[in-house]
This record gives structure tokens, C-alpha cells and sequence, in this order.
């Protein structure tokens, strides 16, 4: 019974559509930013370029073999750190890798928790979004409604005019009709006297 409970809970729940509309309606909303984007990059492409094709190749080169020679310090220093670290006590490793594992529990229940609060915010705009949606739309219909719709004027008819059928109904409306009701007898009941 719980199965079918949960399951007619997650068909019922509207939550997961109201996220995909708000999903939907902030892409839309970054979409719209777009174009101003695309402006800003064409308008900063050609410096960029200007700067690209001014760098000497040398200097990159240089500056980069430098950078591979701090790299190469940076890993040896921590291999040699990460040596001294195995020479040390297995307890102390075995209780570092507890403590890492306990600070990995916490981190993903910290994601899990903001995730569960950004999907509940996208799905509280994406509600508002079906709101604004379905208002427009029904001012839409409403709108439509007036534009087709003719306006209505009154028109009398008079009593000469009506078929012969209409008024022997509006004649038999007024006279009441009288049910009959089938008579109840009433008899006694003989009480019985108690016993000695």
C-alpha cells in the first residue's frame, strides 16, 4: 500500500514541472542577454587579436619554461612530503583517512542540502512562471472572447408571437400537481406481561 501511495504522490506532485518552467524561464531570461554579449565580444575581439599578435614568441617560451621548472619543485616537494607522510604511523594515516572520509560526508551533505534549496527556489519561480502564464493566457481568452462575441440585445417576445407548444408549458407550470399518498395503518402493540 505504500508503493502506491508514494507512487500516486509522484504523479501528483507538481513540484518537478514547476522546476522545468523555471528552468525554462531563466534560460530564457539568459538567453536575452545573449545578444549584448555578442556585441561586447565583437567589440573587444580585434584589441585582443592586436594583443595576441604582438607577443613575442620567445618570452612565452621563456615564460613557460620557468613555469614547468616551478611546477617540477612544486611536485617533487610534495612528493617528498607525501613520502614522509607513509614513513609515519599507519594509525596516523589509518585516522587521517577517517577524518578526510568524515570532511567528504559533510561536504556532500552540504552540496545535497543547497542542492535540495536551488531546486525548491527554481521550482517556487517556475510556479510563479505557470501563474504569469496562465494569467496572460486567460486575459488572452478573455480579450478573444470580447472581440467574437457579439454584444447581445434584448429582444421581447410577445405573447401572440410564442408557439402554441411554449405556452401549453408555461400553462402547465402554474397549475400544481397533487401526489397522492398512500395511507399508513397504525396498530398497537399488546404489551406482554412480565414474567414470575
Amino acid at each position: 500500500m505504500a508503493i502506491t501511495d508514494d507512487i500516486r504522490k509522484a504523479a501528483t506532485d507538481p513540484t518537478p514541472l514547476y522546476f522545468l518552467a523555471g528552468t525554462a524561464d531563466l534560460a530564457v531570461q539568459q538567453a536575452k542577454k545573449v545578444p549584448g554579449l555578442v556585441e561586447q565580444i565583437r567589440t573587444e575581439a580585434p584589441a585582443r587579436i592586436e594583443t595576441v599578435k604582438n607577443i613575442d614568441p620567445n618570452a612565452v617560451q621563456e615564460k613557460a619554461t620557468i613555469r614547468a621548472k616551478e611546477a617540477q619543485e612544486t611536485i617533487q616537494t610534495k612528493v617528498t612530503e607525501f613520502i614522509s607522510i607513509l614513513d609515519t604511523d599507519l594509525k596516523k594515516l589509518g585516522e587521517s583517512a577517517q577524518d578526510l572520509a568524515l570532511r567528504g560526508v559533510g561536504v556532500a551533505a552540504e552540496y545535497a542540502v543547497k542542492a535540495k534549496e536551488t531546486y525548491e527556489k527554481v521550482a517556487e519561480h517556475g510556479e510563479q512562471t505557470v501563474k504569469t502564464w496562465r494569467g496572460e493566457a486567460a486575459e488572452e481568452i478573455e480579450e478573444l472572447a470580447i472581440a467574437v462575441e457579439p454584444k447581445a440585445e434584448p429582444v421581447e417576445v410577445r405573447s401572440e408571437e410564442r408557439p402554441a407548444a411554449a405556452a401549453a408549458e408555461s400553462a402547465s407550470a402554474k397549475k400544481p400537481v397533487a401526489k397522492k399518498v398512500p395511507a399508513r395503518k397504525v396498530t398497537a402493540k399488546k404489551a406482554t406481561p412480565p414474567a414470575k
